[in-house]
Order: structure tokens, then C-alpha cells, then sequence
């Protein structure tokens, strides 16, 4: 098997960081920085750049498995607070443990490119194809700038293991010195050498792997902390940096009277995503005027790639989604809960029967574990593969009750009036289109300007639709 799938071992286990009080040696030697950190320095700048008059919001997502879900993430976290605290953060972890690379690129249609980060520090194990596709879709559908990590030592892995003139049958080798690099330069991605400077962390102390791991792969207190270290030394605002990286990954363009024609701004872009600017009246509410929103003439409401859908509850007692993918259908969705509702389970969860039912849509159908549903509205599709529930009592040992019930949302990726987030629109196909605000209230909120995202590759398909409604 030439990919690592983690099930019962990689999903109990999330350890704590170094307990309080603990010291361990320092990272001394975090290799060659002469470029460290040049693929992320859109985010850095706006980390360096925050002041008390302008407090630039930055969402940081980390996504992977049980590696991620350790707590060094936090101490990272807690470092980037302490270096920038005139930055307005948003700090996500939604990695997910034991799903290797071949899930997530499932579950990252409802967590990652709807959440539309501007970093993710991102590992995980698992099919080296999925791995490369999860990586494209964030640089098609998102303007993020991407940490890819290579993998930590495991119990097993030697530290003079061969780095060069690598074939695919020597799988961690070749993941972390052939495979990473190449998707990182591909991509424009951050390579981040943690494998190496485990490697002289462990030389530098005359210890084993194992003296930094609770089993064969996941960290003890040792290893959170080196790992943090190991992240936090890819953190770094580099100010010789001429910015031809990420400039054109957002660009502002400023709004002046003769931007308007009465109350109606018309803009045209190329991008998948339009943020608000707001000046002194920042933030006030459009009360006492309508608002309005047109994408290509249309309102949004009417395209589909503006809705999206939330994960779907856990497992009981877990935080593994029942459902890995929910996709859109051919008819057009609107804002509503889902709820999908089990029966007639076998002890293994190879046969069940589902209804599902919208808030607004009503009994929308039944079907069975392993035929593709198609809900009567159209609205929503089900592939039989995108189950989670055998993995997951497999895993755990435990059913579900009967009658157990799953919900979701579909959601929309638009506001007219966005007060909190600031987004008007995203999650289109990134391309050229033409926004259209209308509105007294728009004109009267203080919108100064728009930021226009635009990701580095255009987009070559859309899997959260169901391709045979396209």
C-alpha cells in the first residue's frame, strides 16, 4: 500500500502540548533561511502592517488529521498573537483525524474553500493524487497563501534515510524530497522542511525518533514542541520581499462619487471574490434604504455556485462527519437546514435507508446506503462512497442510535450588507464578471472601496456539483 491511512490509532490520539513547567532543548539548527517564508508573504505583510488605526483581518486556517489536531497548533497561535497583536485574527482548526489526504479532499468542499483563509498551514498523509488536487483546488478557489509541511520523523523512519534519485516505492522519501517539493514549486506553496529539522533536532540531542512520539507516529510533549517550533520558524515577514509573488492575488480598487450612477455601482472584475472597504462610517447599517446585488446581470440567489453546504454532524461522540460530501443537484438550492434521517442499519453500516428533508424544501426522498441518491427536488446528490459511517463504526466500535439524525446546511456566499466579515460576494468560478450594488443604503454605509481576490490559477472544475446535473 503505497499511502498511510491512520483509522483507530490516528483518531484517539490528540496529545497535549508540553505540560507546564516542561523545558526541552531548543531548536538550533531550522536549516537554510535564506528564502524561508517568500510564499506567504502577502499574509506576513498584512501581520507586519496592522497598527491600532488599521487592524488588517487575517484568517489562518490549519487543516490535516490527527497530526494537526495536536496541540502545537495552539502554541503557533499564541506566538502570532503575541508578535502581532494589532492584527484582527481568525484561527481555524478543522483538521479532522484519521481522514488522509484522499477524504479531506472531500470534506475540504465544506471546510476550506467556502472559509476562504488567507494562509492554511496544511499536512497530512495519505494518496499522493488527492494530496496535489486538494492543494490546486485552494490556489484555484481561494486567494490563500499555502504552508505545505513535510512529515515529522516516525518511529520507523531512519535519519539517514536517501533524499535524492528517489522512485515512488520508497514512499517516505520520495513524498517528503520528490513529491512535496515539486507540488510546493508548482503551486507557489511554502515548503516547509520539518522532516529536516527533525532530523538535526534529533542528531543535535543524540536522540531517537521514538523519544519524541507517544506511539509510532503521533507527538508526545517533545514533539508538539518541536513541531510548533518547527511551524513558527516559516512565520517570518521578510522586508526585502518586492511583493511579485501575491500582488496579484487581491488588488483595492477605490470608489469615488463618479464610481456611482445615483445609487448603483457597477464594477467589473476578474476574480472570484469582492470584499467591501468602508471609511469613517464604517460598519453603519443601510436602514432607511434597500440593498441590492446582481452578479452577470443575475441575482445571486439564481446562480448556483453561490450556495454552498456546512460539514455534516459527527459521528457520535467524534468529531468524523457521517457524510464526507454533500453535492448540489441540478436545481437551484436556497438557504435552508437539511436533515437526514437513518433506519434499518446492519451492524456494519454496508446497508441503511435515509429520508431527507429541507426546512424549506420539504420531504425531498429516500434512499439506500449503496445507490447514488438524487433527492426529488433536484436539490441535493449523494454518492454511495461519500458515507463515512462504515469507517467510522469500524474505527470506533460503536453505532449510531436508531433514528439517528444527520444535519447540514446550504448556505449562501453572498451580502449585500456584510457588517461582520465584509465580503460581498465569493465562491464564484474565478473569472471575469461584473458586480452590481444597488442601493441607498450601500451608498450611504461608508463603502470606500473593494477588494477583488483573485486566485493564482483559474479554475478547471467544480466538484461540489454532482457532474451529471451539469
Amino acid at each position: 500500500m503505497k499511502f498511510l491511512l491512520f483509522t483507530a490509532l490516528a483518531a484517539a490520539v490528540t496529545l497535549s502540548a508540553a505540560a507546564e513547567g516542561d523545558t526541552f532543548p531548543p531548536l538550533i539548527s531550522a536549516g537554510d533561511v535564506t528564502a524561508r517564508g517568500a510564499a506567504i508573504q502577502r499574509t506576513m505583510t498584512l501581520l507586519e502592517t496592522s497598527a491600532v488605526e488599521k487592524k488588517n483581518r487575517v484568517r489562518v486556517l490549519f487543516y490535516g488529521q490527527s497530526i494537526t489536531e495536536q496541540d502545537w497548533w495552539k502554541e503557533v497561535h499564541r506566538d502570532l498573537l503575541k508578535r502581532f497583536p494589532q492584527a484582527k485574527f481568525e484561527v481555524e482548526n478543522l483538521a479532522i483525524g484519521g481522514h488522509a489526504a484522499q477524504l479531506l479532499e472531500k470534506t475540504a468542499e465544506a471546510d476550506l474553500y467556502p472559509w476562504q483563509p488567507d494562509l492554511v498551514i496544511f499536512h497530512v498523509y495519505g494518496a499522493h493524487d488527492s494530496y496535489e488536487r486538494i492543494v490546486r483546488r485552494i490556489r484555484e478557489r481561494t486567494s490563500a497563501e499555502v504552508i505545505i509541511q513535510t512529515d515529522h520523523l516516525g518511529a520507523k523512519d531512519l535519519l539517514d534515510e536517501p533524499t535524492s534519485n528517489l522512485k515512488q516505492e520508497q514512499w517516505n522519501p520520495w513524498i517528503n524530497y520528490s513529491f512535496l517539493p515539486a507540488t510546493a514549486k508548482k503551486y507557489g506553496c511554502e515548503l516547509l522542511p520539518v522532516r529536516d529539522m527533525w532530523k538535526a533536532y534529533l542528531r543535535e540531542n543524540k536522540l531517537e525518533p521514538r523519544a519524541l512520539l507517544k506511539d509510532d507516529v503521533h507527538l508526545n510533549a517533545q514533539g508538539s514542541f518541536l513541531m510548533a517550533e518547527a511551524v513558527k520558524s516559516g512565520l517570518v515577514y521578510r522586508r526585502d520581499d518586492k511583493t511579485d509573488a501575491w500582488s496579484g492575488l487581491v488588488k483595492e480598487v477605490t470608489l469615488t462619487d463618479a464610481s456611482w450612477k445615483e445609487d448603483t455601482l457597477t464594477v467589473e472584475f476578474d476574480g472570484n471574490r469582492v470584499d467591501g472597504v468602508w471609511g469613517g462610517t464604517a460598519g453603519v447599517s443601510a436602514a432607511g434604504g434597500a440593498a441590492s446585488l446582481r452578479i452577470d446581470g443575475k441575482p445571486p440567489e439564481e446562480l448556483r455556485q453561490m450556495f454552498t453546504f456546512t460539514r455534516t454532524t459527527a459521528y457520535d461522540g467524534t468529531n468524523w462527519p457521517c457524510l464526507l460530501r454533500v453535492q448540489r443537484g441540478s436545481a437551484q438550492l436556497v438557504e435552508e437546514e437539511w436533515t437526514i434521517t437513518l433506519a434499518h442499519a446492519t451492524p456494519d453500516y454496508q446497508r441503511f435507508l435515509f429520508s431527507v428533508t429541507g426546512s424549506k424544501t420539504g420531504p425531498d426522498g429516500i434512499g439506500s446506503a449503496r445507490k447514488k441518491f438524487v433527492s426529488k427536488s433536484k436539490r441535493i446528490v449523494i454518492e454511495p462512497d461519500d458515507w463515512n459511517l462504515q469507517f467510522a463504526q469500524r474505527t470506533f466500535g460503536r453505532r449510531l442510535p436508531e433514528g439517528f439524525r444527520i444535519t447540514f446546511k446550504s448556505v449562501p456566499q453572498w451580502d449585500t450588507l456584510p457588517l461582520g466579515s465584509g465580503t460581498f460576494v465569493k465562491g464564484l468560478l474565478n473569472g471575469k464578471h461584473t458586480l452590481e450594488l444597488s442601493g441607498a443604503g450601500i451608498r450611504r454605509s461608508g463603502l470606500t472601496g473593494l477588494l477583488i481576490y483573485r486566485p493564482t490559477f483559474p479554475q478547471t472544475e467544480d466538484p461540489a456539483a454532482d457532474k451529471s446535473a451539469e
